[in-house]
């Protein structure tokens, strides 16, 4: 039997997006997302919850955050969970979970009203080569 694994986030961008170059020009970008939940407790009150979650993006989805996403876009984000670890300096076991994005949307608006992703693109979204998953 096969598993699922799949995650969708829409949130604000933390900070602008990173991004290298790895051996053979592969673009790779990493950037915090902030997700927001809002409920009310048992007294009516308005409670919100931020997750912070670490998106990485390869190739030609890097090099699209690079040049449309800020600190603050609103953004859709589909991938799936990868942990990675290490061992620090000291020698203790670290592990980070990140989501890898094989889809991006941009949901800020323009001050024309238009999308950014649908403007002055080399390459329309669904023409962007995938996610590499062997460098990850």
């Amino acid at each position: 039997m096969r598993g699922v694994n799949r995650v969708m986030l829409i949130g604000n961008l933390g900070k602008d997006p990173d991004i290298q170059y790895l051996e053979g020009n592969i673009a790779v970008a990493k950037f915090s997302l902030a997700t927001t939940e809002t409920y009310k407790d048992r007294s009516g009150k308005l409670i919100a919850q931020t997750e912070w979650h670490t998106v990485v993006l390869w190739r030609g989805l890097a090099e699209l955050a690079q040049k449309y996403l800020h600190r603050g876009s609103l953004v859709y984000i589909e991938g799936r969970l990868k942990t990675r670890s290490w061992e620090d300096k000291e020698g203790h076991k670290k592990f980070a979970t990140e989501i890898v994005g094989d889809n991006l949307i941009m949901l800020d608006k323009r001050a024309d009203g238009s999308h950014p992703h649908m403007d002055n693109l080399e390459h329309p979204p669904h023409e962007l080569p995938p996610a590499d998953e062997s460098r990850d």
